[in-house]
């Protein structure tokens, strides 16, 4: 029965760890949610201030938030692009340690231009503003050169794979074409080549079946008939068999048969 009761209270410890630390992540996370949607509204706010400056304030104080704005606009799209780009391709981490190197240059920078803001001496201001404004340049050109050197290798990859695509769609096209590039490979030869029957080729006697025109002469007419019908039958079909018997003309027993000449 102790052993039980151990057992319950074990478990029972155990289930409150459990539901403690989940509830410390749960809150942890909506944290960390409500942070960052209240630091994101924070700064739109002051991305729509330093534009209504840029173009109400005339004077050293409209370039010096103009100066901001593109500072954060240039430093924030190399930020996106690059972090969005590493989770696909490893290539880009050496970037992101650059990029982490010169955000400390363009955090410091701002810093120094959100206090002159509030600098009453518009001498002063007016002053160091080209040398605020070469130093802003020089770190939104190397933003700016990370961000295009990953969109144009995003772009690149992209390209190759398009070709690669449509390379195998066109073999694929072309398998299921295939009809199209096969010739006539077959057939029969042509007038007077080999089996042909053209004007060029002679007819064999085939072993002495062809009678001469002396035997023809002295065969009987009816028999002639029947041999001109069975070669133009031959001419018209080639070897082909006929489809009926040739009909064979009645002989008659006052027909005179032809002597044969004498060789004498």
């Amino acid at each position: 029965m102790e052993a039980v009761i151990a057992v319950f209270a074990v478990l029972f410890l155990l289930c409150l760890g459990v539901g403690a630390y989940a509830t410390v992540k749960a809150v942890g996370a909506a944290k960390r949610g409500v942070d960052r949607t209240i630091h994101q509204a924070r700064r739109a706010v002051e991305d729509q201030t330093l534009r209504a400056k840029s173009f109400a304030q005339p004077g050293p104080a409209g370039e010096l938030a103009q100066l901001r704005l593109g500072l954060r606009t240039s430093m924030r799209a190399t930020q996106d692009a690059l972090y969005a780009g590493a989770t696909e391709d490893e290539s880009l981490k050496e970037s992101v340690a650059l990029f982490e190197r010169l955000s400390i240059h363009g955090r410091e920078l701002d810093h120094e231009l959100k206090r002159l803001e509030s600098e009453p001496n518009r001498a002063t201001l007016a002053e160091r503003l080209p040398a605020l404004a070469e130093r802003t340049r020089r770190v939104t050109d190397s933003a700016d050169a990370l961000r295009w050197a990953a969109h144009d290798r995003a772009r690149r990859f992209a390209d190759d794979d398009l070709d690669v695509l449509s390379d195998q769609i066109g073999v694929e096209a072309d398998a299921l074409r295939h009809w199209t590039s096969t010739g006539n490979t077959g057939g029969t030869d042509g007038p007077g080549g080999a089996g042909g029957t053209g004007p060029g080729a002679s007819r064999p006697d085939e072993g002495g079946l062809w009678p001469s025109p002396d035997e023809q002469a002295a065969r009987p007419s009816s028999d002639r008939e029947r041999d001109r019908g069975q070669a133009r039958d031959a001419d018209r079909g080639g070897d082909r068999p006929a489809l009926t018997e040739p009909v064979r003309r009645p002989t008659y027993s006052w027909q005179k048969k032809p002597r044969p000449e004498s060789t004498t």
